[in-house]
C-alpha cells in the first residue's frame, strides 16, 4: 500500500531526462491531496518548456504509474518478436483497457487514467527504446531468459516487480487483465512468446466496450 508520504503528493508521468534537461517541451501530472501545497509546488517547478497539470486524485496517478510499467514490458515483447507496429498499436489500446478497468475499481477517475499520468504515461513508456521496461520486454521478446535479463542489469525495470502483485489483486478482485497475466507467464518462464500470443489473440470474441 501507498505511504502517506505518497498519498500526499505524487509527481507522475514518465519523461525522458535528457529531453527535459534540454529543454524540451515536455508536460506531468502533480498529484497532491492539498490543493494548496500542490499549486505553490507547480508554480515552483514550473519551466517555459516544462509544465505541471495538478490533479488531486492520487489514487489515479499511482495506479497509472505502476501499470504502464508492466504494459510497457510487453510493448518491449512486440518489439523484440517482430510483430509490427499493429500489434504494439493493439496491445497499447487493450493495455489501458485493463489500466482503465484496474483503476477505477481502485477509486481512480477516469480522466485521470486518460490523461498525462495514464494514456500519457502508457503511450511514452510503450514506445520509448531507452524505457528500462520496455528493454527488458524487448529481450524477452528476442528470447533472452529473463533471470539473464534481471540480473544483468544496472537499473530497475519496475514493472518485473509490479506485475505478479497486480496480476494477484486483479484476480482477488475479479478483474481481466490478460496482457498482464501474459507478462506474468513470461517472466515465470511458464510460456514462451508465441504460446502467449496465441492464447491473447484466441480470447472469446467480445465487445470492445465491454
Amino acid at each position: 500500500m501507498p505511504s502517506r508520504l505518497t498519498r500526499l503528493l505524487v509527481p507522475q508521468s514518465s519523461t525522458v531526462p535528457h529531453e527535459v534537461a534540454a529543454g524540451r517541451p515536455t508536460a506531468i501530472t502533480l498529484a497532491c491531496q492539498d490543493a494548496a501545497v500542490g499549486l505553490s509546488l507547480a508554480e515552483r517547478l514550473r519551466r517555459p518548456a516544462f509544465r505541471p497539470y495538478l490533479s488531486s486524485d492520487v489514487i489515479g496517478a499511482e495506479i497509472g504509474g505502476a501499470v504502464k510499467n508492466v504494459l510497457a514490458i510487453a510493448c518491449g515483447v512486440v518489439e523484440g518478436a517482430g510483430l509490427g507496429l499493429n500489434a504494439r498499436a493493439s496491445l497499447i489500446s487493450r493495455g489501458f483497457a485493463e489500466m482503465s478497468r484496474f483503476g477505477t475499481a481502485r477509486g481512480a477517475r477516469t480522466e485521470t487514467l486518460g490523461g498525462l499520468s495514464g494514456l500519457g504515461d502508457l503511450v511514452l513508456t510503450c514506445s520509448s527504446t531507452s524505457s528500462r521496461n520496455f528493454s527488458l520486454g524487448k529481450g524477452l521478446g528476442e528470447g533472452i531468459a529473463p533471470a539473464r535479463l534481471l540480473g544483468d542489469r544496472r537499473s530497475v525495470a519496475e514493472g518485473a516487480a509490479t506485475a505478479p502483485v497486480l496480476a494477484e489483486a486483479a484476480r482477488v478482485a475479479g478483474i481481466d487483465m490478460p496482457i498482464v497475466d501474459a507478462v506474468c507467464a513470461l517472466l515465470d518462464r511458464k510460456a514462451m512468446v508465441d504460446e502467449v500470443v496465441a492464447a491473447l489473440l484466441s480470447r472469446p470474441l467480445r465487445r470492445e466496450d465491454g
